[in-house]
């Protein structure tokens, strides 16, 4: 029988100390299943790598946390986004996970389905959205300490008999019996009027524990006290609006609605009546506004009414990032306000979104991944199955053709409150009422405008969205025109600075005195910006207090509000400035508004430039006649027949939108067509060249390769490549295409195929605009 078993097992009989088949099958069941964690990186992959994770580290992987792995042929240790745990080995052999950094998962599932649909969308790495949405500050945990924290043990498991406790021990003791949660150690300390020897002592008698926590280092400073305002009453146009609003908000569910009102009609106050229904309930709201429009004074209408209120803005350090991050993550804030990057607060049950000013340009990132914040709020809306709100008194065209196909519920509110009225808006032609200095900018008839509302005792705004004292510098003998030596673009001379500075890529150098090519001495200072107005009108109007408010003179913290504040009380009689102060601003007070010149930015290689031409004299308009004396406001234009002009000046969006739309619709332009931009660019322009040729090459095929499909498919209309209309950017060289379909599943396919194959050589770079607002 021994020779038989012999037989049958072989060589393993022959040792009797090795483990028996049992006991190997044993061992296997009894070790926990090999773990795998799928990580994406900050860089622009296309999909996601898998890891092992080791025994020691299974307890702490998870999803949404941050991983050390190493990456590449040469193993680099490297920081990923785990967004995946399984059990799937896969075919090939795989490295391992090296740490895990985070004890929580820095981003939600919601946000991690979000980013999901970011990366695909945008045609970028799911690792580069999850890096750009993840704040520096949460990332690196900026301003947390970590504090040892004292908790006394169950009476159960009190020593018997208990020592003895010296006077200081005593006291320590009794405050922390007395608390009903565990005591920061220097915090014990300092109730019992003692030093940290006594507190220790409770531990080593075993009448206390300590735990080591992560603590904010420094407390975050709440936003301005503001007297808690009642809800104002609804008039007939807001009841209309706010029913199948607090429907939807009782109901649940997504739905989209785009809240038409003119300015001045009441909006907010839907905003505030919704974002108190949510707060009611439990949930949470985020509320993005414009970065210009993040005044103390729409800071303060939330926090009056809305409850623990975090503001986000680009001011912000990594410190009060990642504070204010932990804080909405662990459910400390009911109203989240903010800018474009605020759509990514980490609510733990959110409930509604608002988006005021919803056509503002500035919600669009211009850096990877190229999003748009409003684009992006609709689709987490719609992800989380909540209400999203959409306001403004001039939509977006893309937004207004939502309304239009049904996909956005809209609601309009046609009239200013309290039966206010619109402003009346003159146009002054320059051509034949300009200024009789031509290095001057006010016209005779604006000049006696604002002496009349100045004797009334009512107040100014003046609006010009250029800076500088001298948009162009020019040499009358030659033509020799000042340019940015990095940038196809004309310096801006700046008085205050005494420099030629590019508004670009910041360059600056010393004025001219002489022309440097043919060194005449005529060199001409041209053109008009805020500096060079505010010179003017303190020389007419001596009496008077001039401010101005644009990105050079409000640069030190707190200037923004200051301003205001004395605008608001009357010691500033004329605010002048970009568009800085066009938006968010309510200043009952203001009689004449003035548009300087209305054709800045409308004769540009841009499809847009008309809309935005439009919004901004629609918005600008829309900061006087708040109060009970009324107002007007005067436009200067040489194009007063232009359509973005003459109907703003009537107030007349519909019209407006119905005319741009058609002009859209013939050019195939948005809304009609999808549209992306690639750019390529380098430091050397035969390189970048060369390789935009070759790209263009590859797009050739894969249209062709498209167009011979069956059933045909949407097509693909290709521009380019050409030159960029401003062909040299800090130093780069730049030529780029664009992509038009009706179709965006067809845009985002052919995108895909080529981008997948091409490969830029060193020194080259692309980069990819999915609905771009940038054109130039």
């Amino acid at each position: 029988m021994n020779t038989k078993s012999s037989e049958r097992t072989g060589d393993h009989s022959v040792k009797d100390t090795s483990p028996s088949l049992l006991d190997e099958l044993e061992s296997e069941l009894s070790a926990p299943p090999q773990l795998f964690a799928d990580i994406v990186f900050d860089r622009p992959l296309d999909h996601a790598y898998t890891y092992a994770v080791p025994e020691a580290l299974q307890s702490a992987i998870g999803v949404g946390r941050r991983l050390q792995v190493p990456f590449g042929r040469g193993d680099r240790s490297t920081v990923g986004y785990c967004v995946g745990v399984h059990n799937v080995a896969p075919a090939r052999t795989v490295k391992e996970v090296q740490s895990v950094l985070d004890t929580e998962a820095l981003v939600t599932d919601a946000l991690l389905r979000l980013t999901r649909w970011m990366a695909d969308y945008y045609l970028c790495g799911w690792g580069q959205v999850l890096h750009a949405v993840v704040p520096a500050g949460a990332r690196e945990q900026a301003g947390l300490r970590e504090a040892v924290f004292v908790e006394p043990v169950p009476d159960a498991e009190l020593p018997n008999p208990m020592p003895a406790l010296t006077l200081k021990q005593t006291a320590a003791w009794n405050h922390l019996r007395g608390a009903d949660q565990p005591l920061e150690q220097r915090q014990l300390a300092r109730l019992a009027q003692c030093g940290t020897g006594p507190v220790s002592a409770l531990v080593e008698k075993q009448l206390a524990r300590v735990s080591r926590q992560k603590v904010e280092r420094v407390a975050l400073q709440a936003p301005p006290a503001a007297e808690p305002a009642p809800p104002l009453t609804l008039n007939a146009d807001q009841l209309l609006v706010w029913a199948p609003v607090e429907q939807a908000i009782r109901n649940g569910g997504f739905h989209a609605f785009l809240l038409h009102g003119v300015t001045g009609s009441g909006k907010t106050e839907i905003y505030l009546r919704a974002i108190e229904e949510i707060v009611r309930q439990g949930k949470e709201a985020i509320v993005l506004v414009p970065e210009i429009s993040l005044t103390p004074q729409t800071i303060e209408r939330f926090s009056g009414r809305c409850g623990a209120v975090a503001v986000l803005h680009s001011h912000l350090g990594d410190v009060e990032r990642g504070a204010y991050w932990r804080r909405v993550a662990a459910g400390q804030v009911q109203v989240v306000v903010g800018a474009r990057s605020a759509v990514f607060a980490p609510t733990r049950k959110l409930g509604l979104i608002v988006i005021d000013e919803e056509h503002e340009s500035s919600f669009k990132q211009d850096s990877t991944p190229r999003y748009h914040g409003r684009d992006v709020a609709v689709m987490r809306a719609m992800l989380e199955n909540v209400p999203v709100i959409m306001g403004s008194a001039t939509p977006a065209l893309e937004s207004w053709h939502n309304a239009q196909r049904r996909q956005y519920t809209l609601l309009t509110l046609p009239n200013r409150v309290l039966d206010r009225p619109l402003p009346q808006v003159g146009l002054i032609d320059l051509r034949h009422d300009g200024p009789k200095n031509r290095q001057e900018a006010l016209s005779p008839t604006l000049q006696q405008a604002m002496r009349d509302s100045l004797a009334g005792g009512g107040q100014v705004m003046l609006l010009l969205n250029r800076r500088g004292y001298s948009t162009h510098v020019h040499c009358p003998a030659c033509g020799f025109v000042a340019t940015c030596k990095n940038c196809d673009l004309a310096m801006t001379y700046h008085r205050q600075r005494t420099a030629l500075v590019c508004h670009y890529c910041a360059h600056e150098q010393a004025p001219y005195q002489r022309c440097p090519m043919c060194k005449q001495t005529a060199i001409r200072y041209q053109g008009l910006g805020t500096e060079k107005l505010q010179s003017e009108i303190e020389s007419k109007f001596p009496s008077f207090v001039v401010q101005r408010m644009d990105s050079d003179s409000m640069q030190r913290p707190g200037s923004h509000q200051r301003v205001l504040d004395a605008f608001r009380s009357g010691q500033i009689h004329i605010l002048l400035g970009t568009q800085m102060i066009a938006k968010g601003l309510d200043f009952p007070n203001v009689t004449l508004v003035g548009v300087v010149n209305a054709d800045v930015g409308l004769h540009i290689p841009d499809f847009r430039a008309a809309e935005r031409t439009f919004q901004l004299l629609a918005q600008v308009a829309g900061r006087t006649g708040r109060g009970p004396r009324g107002g007007r406001v005067l436009v200067q234009t040489y194009t007063p027949e232009h359509p973005a002009i003459a109907l703003a000046t009537a107030h007349d969006y519909i019209t407006f939108s119905r005319q741009e739309l058609a002009h859209r619709h013939t050019h195939n332009y948005p809304p009609y067509q999808r549209l992306a931009r690639l750019i390529v660019r380098s430091l050397k322009q035969e390189a970048a060249e060369k390789f935009t040729n070759e790209m263009a090459t590859v797009f050739q095929h894969a249209l062709r390769k498209l167009a011979n499909q069956t059933p045909p498919r949407a097509g693909v209309r290709f521009l380019g490549p050409a030159e960029a209309p401003v062909f040299r950017l800090s130093n780069y060289f730049r030529y780029h295409f664009q992509l038009q379909s009706a179709s965006a599943g067809v845009l985002h396919q052919v995108l895909r195929e080529v981008l997948i194959t091409v490969r830029p050589p060193n020194g080259v770079e692309y980069q990819l605009d999915v609905d771009p607002y940038n054109m130039l």
